[in-house]
């Protein structure tokens, strides 16, 4: 296959790169899928993808991406009932004053955070919360904050509401629910150690140091504790539909009617009409139409030729080599064109192989956008907010971590896969 030869196949690299390089540019602040939809009618009108094909892409897309909205609408109500800012509470009064106990707190809550609410929910949600307790604690912010950024992707790993590209794989790999989470703990909980361990050295100046003006927190934590247990119902209800054959989507979902019932509830007169419209806005459907439509754009690029080319790049079988391969080329496709499009592109060419070299990808498009800040969408969302609150973020010192943590990460936790899997019997 000459570069370039078929003007169709050049027409959809161009039309993929120009989506990409607008959701990284973002100007003006426009959403990605002002690009990514005009984009993907541009490719239907042009032939390069039938409407049958992007008919069956939509359909295909649709539960996980249906089911991502709701994650999203549920991390919101979760902030507004108060959940980050107990935590941000608790990890000072946990922190008493030192640098490396909050390094640690801030771990378990971006974790966990990560795990349950999805990647987004971190970057957005928990790193203005990270800013304002470590001013509250009177420590350097710079380590507790590229925490958040690098356990948003790394941290991802863990369940299959952590990340869009876990639901993707999810459905590629034919795996349940609780299945998925067992055989990624290993992995999940090897990533998180190599991160706390390279975090400890690099940022061991700025953790030594306690600077003044910090105070303890004494004020009564207010735990949202009906917030905390339809969390936990929905996290039932996830692996009970797995269980069951039924969309997950459908106990997010039931976690929405809960919390949102209950503020529209609380809520009277002209409170409750603007309950109302934040939970709208929250569903974010430009996000939903910018996933569809670049679902749309890739399925364009990989049947007019890429599927080709990558099949003859891409590693086939399930050993430990081959696993390793695979989670290279996915980190290393991820850091090119961003972890989504790689994902979409690598894992209808990996299936065939089985769970476990689809598990492999996985750590690939998750671990490896922690190189560059065009890993992944989370990662440049990030960046946004860090400057917002007037903190610069230097490309060479995240180029720095990411060299410390992706290659150990990429190798341990792709051995820890492959140990886990046998044991396992996946």
């Amino acid at each position: 296959m000459g570069a370039m030869a078929n003007p169709t196949e050049a027409l959809c690299l161009a039309v993929m790169v120009l989506v990409l390089g607008f959701a990284v540019i973002r100007p003006r602040g426009l959403p990605e899928a002002v690009a990514a939809v005009p984009g993907a009618l541009l490719l239907l009108a042009a032939g390069a993808i039938s409407l049958h094909t992007a008919g069956e892409e939509a359909a295909s897309l649709g539960p996980t991406v249906a089911f991502l909205a709701a994650v999203l609408v549920l991390s919101d109500l979760c902030e507004r009932e108060g959940l980050f800012h107990a935590a941000g509470q608790l990890m000072a009064r946990g922190a008493r004053g030192e640098p490396v106990r909050l390094l640690r707190l801030v771990f378990v809550a971006a974790a966990v955070t990560t795990a349950v609410l999805s990647l987004d929910a971190t970057v957005v949600l928990l790193t203005p919360v990270v800013f304002a307790t470590a001013s509250r604690v009177g420590v350097r912010p710079r380590p507790h904050v590229y925490a958040t950024a690098h356990l948003a992707n790394s941290a991802s790993l863990l369940l299959p509401v952590s990340n869009l590209t876990n639901l993707l794989a999810l459905q590629a790999s034919g795996l349940g629910f609780g299945m998925f989470a067992a055989v990624m703990f290993l992995p999940w909980a090897v990533s998180l150690a190599i991160e706390y361990l390279v975090f400890r050295r690099h940022f061991a100046s700025d953790l030594s140091v306690h600077e003044q003006g910090g105070r303890g927190d004494e004020e009564e934590v207010a735990v949202p504790r009906f917030a905390v247990a339809v969390l936990v119902l929905v996290l039932v209800g996830f692996v009970a539909c797995s269980a069951l054959g039924v969309e997950t989507f459908w106990a997010a979902l039931a976690g929405v009617v809960l919390l949102g019932g209950k503020r529209l509830v609380e809520a009277s007169g002209a409170q409750r009409g603007e309950e109302a419209v934040a939970l709208a806005r929250s569903v974010n459907l430009w996000f939903v139409a910018f996933v569809l439509a670049l679902g749309m754009v890739v399925r364009a690029v990989v049947d007019n030729g890429l599927s080709e080319a990558m099949g003859h790049l891409v590693p086939h079988g399930a050993g430990l080599g081959s696993l390793l391969a695979l989670a290279l080329t996915a980190a290393l496709l991820a850091n090119l064109v961003n972890n989504l499009p790689a994902v979409l592109v690598l894992l209808p060419l990996v299936a065939p192989a089985g769970p476990v070299a689809v598990l492999a990808v996985l750590i690939g498009v998750n671990i490896g956008p922690n190189l560059t800040y065009v890993g992944s969408l989370a990662t440049l969302l990030w960046r946004r907010i860090v400057a917002d609150h007037d903190h610069d973020t230097e490309v060479a010192e995240f180029t720095k971590l990411g060299v410390a943590t992706v290659p150990a990460s990429l190798v341990l936790c792709t051995i820890a896969l492959w140990g886990a899997a046998r044991v396992m019997g996946v």
